[in-house]
């Protein structure tokens, strides 16, 4: 029997427990999507919220927007992605599957030169397909955007686009915001939405997929200054995923190379973090885009989109400094990084050697926040436990359980990553007091029932 690898464990345990399904899966699935469940959902929401209040609620110089996921054909002829968002793509001539070229010299150890098709025959001479050993075709440019039409009938001129990435709806809606808000230079604009790719080879569970959300912020800044903003937000990103939790020996950052930057970019940097699938992979960019995208709009659109100084006079396109965050990159990232395997401890009859999952998730991230667990179905246990979640609930996402033997359910609730269980007992009547446990210390505390509101804003805010 093959060994689970932790992916495989931490995949296993999102379907199991409701974090992620496979969509559609009823119809055999569809392709690198993925629908979150009851409590995917609700870790989603929380690292949204976190991001938001970090970007938008806690800051005067950034406001945010929610920008429409089908926009003007144009905005996507002037960001370039029409004629040139491509994937290089082999195909094999005999199993007929399809991959990025890229992909394929990189997993050879070979640099991908695709630029220039003089290098293709050379490089991919040696390289057969990984699936059936078959010969492969020169790589082709596939184009990413996904196709839409608008209005009654198909045709050319009814031909739109999903958004390829969310920032566009910043830059077209630059103008508005500066003139509704009237807000100076230096500020940002930060938005949290939808995008669609026609990736042809997505995988690794929700880490690429064609349907995904994006945290973007663009701060516009005096192209003097590009080079300390985009320091100051390389430091505020990593600060991010630091405070809530992930290991500073789990991430890293890597600076794009002159040859892989887009042509635009005057310099781009990825947060990296250490993933089960495959080593180092990418999970925040924090980019200085220069000038090319007002600029580009400008010229496409006819419209004005310099920044005129208030005080200076001076009037240029600012630059942007991008931060870019995928919401289902760093579910993956915060789930990778809180998984913990350990000895038995919930106290039930299981074998002493059989491991235990602990989801060490930051208590602000953590989908369920309190448990309440009655040791008995009947009553007076059971008002007692009910009129506690009630009034928790008011303010916290609570999970109520009242099946099978506590030592189960604690571990049940360290499974999700619920930081506290209240457990209601036959003292409970007496004293009007609970047990609260903490899921990673272990510690329990006996607290009076009418404390609790105030000894969990203690722990949880």
């Amino acid at each position: 029997m093959k060994k689970m690898t932790k992916m495989d464990k931490i995949e296993s345990l999102c379907k199991r427990r409701g974090f992620v399904f496979q969509s559609s899966e009823i119809y055999g699935g569809f392709g690198s999507c993925y629908d979150y469940g009851p409590l995917g959902v609700e870790l989603v929401n929380n690292i949204k919220k976190k991001w938001w209040q970090s970007m938008v609620q806690c800051r005067i110089d950034i406001e945010g927007i929610d920008g429409a996921i089908i926009m003007h054909p144009k905005v996507w002829q002037a960001s370039g992605h029409v004629d040139s968002f491509t994937d290089p793509l082999v195909d094999c001539k005999k199993c007929k599957k399809r991959f990025r070229a890229d992909h394929l010299l990189e997993a050879s150890g070979i640099k991908p030169d695709l630029e220039g098709r003089h290098e293709q025959p050379r490089q991919f001479k040696d390289i057969s397909c990984p699936e059936c050993g078959g010969e492969l075709t020169e790589p082709r440019n596939f184009n990413l955007l996904m196709k839409t039409f608008i209005g009654a009938v198909e045709g050319e001129g009814n031909q739109a686009y999903l958004r390829g990435e969310t920032c566009q709806g910043i830059y077209v809606n630059f103008k508005n915001v500066i003139d509704s808000t009237r807000q100076k230079i230096p500020f940002g604009i930060a938005q949290i939405g939808k995008a669609f790719r026609n990736e042809i080879t997505p995988g690794n569970f929700i880490f690429r997929t064609r349907e995904f959300e994006q945290m973007e912020m663009q701060y516009f800044v005096k192209p003097d200054q590009a080079d300390e903003y985009l320091d100051y937000w390389k430091q505020q990103r990593m600060k991010w995923y630091q405070d809530l939790g992930i290991k500073p020996e789990f991430l890293r950052w890597r600076e794009h190379g002159e040859e892989e930057r887009a042509h635009y970019a005057k310099s781009a940097w990825d947060i990296e973090f250490d993933s089960p699938f495959g080593g180092w992979k990418e999970l925040s960019g924090v980019h200085n885009r220069g000038d090319w995208d007002l600029s580009r709009h400008q010229k496409f659109s006819g419209i004005d989109l310099t920044y005129m100084d208030p005080d200076t006079k001076e009037k240029y396109h600012p630059y942007i400094i991008e931060t870019s965050d995928g919401v289902g990159r760093a579910m993956l990232a915060f789930l990778v990084n809180a998984y913990d395997e350990v000895e038995t401890r919930s106290g039930d009859d299981r074998s002493k050697h059989e491991k235990e999952i602990v989801l060490r998730l930051h208590k602000d991230l953590a989908p369920i926040k309190v448990a309440i667990l009655p040791l008995s179905k009947k009553e007076p246990l059971q008002k007692i436990a009910k009129d506690i979640y009630t009034e928790l609930s008011a303010q916290y996402m609570v999970k109520y359980d009242d099946t099978g033997s506590i030592g189960k359910r604690y571990r049940r609730q360290d499974e999700i990553g619920t930081p506290y269980c209240i457990t209601v007992d036959f003292d409970s009547i007496e004293d009007k007091k609970v047990t609260v446990r903490d899921r990673d210390s272990m510690k329990q505390d006996r607290v009076l029932i009418s404390d609790l509101r105030n000894y969990l804003k203690d722990k949880l805010g």
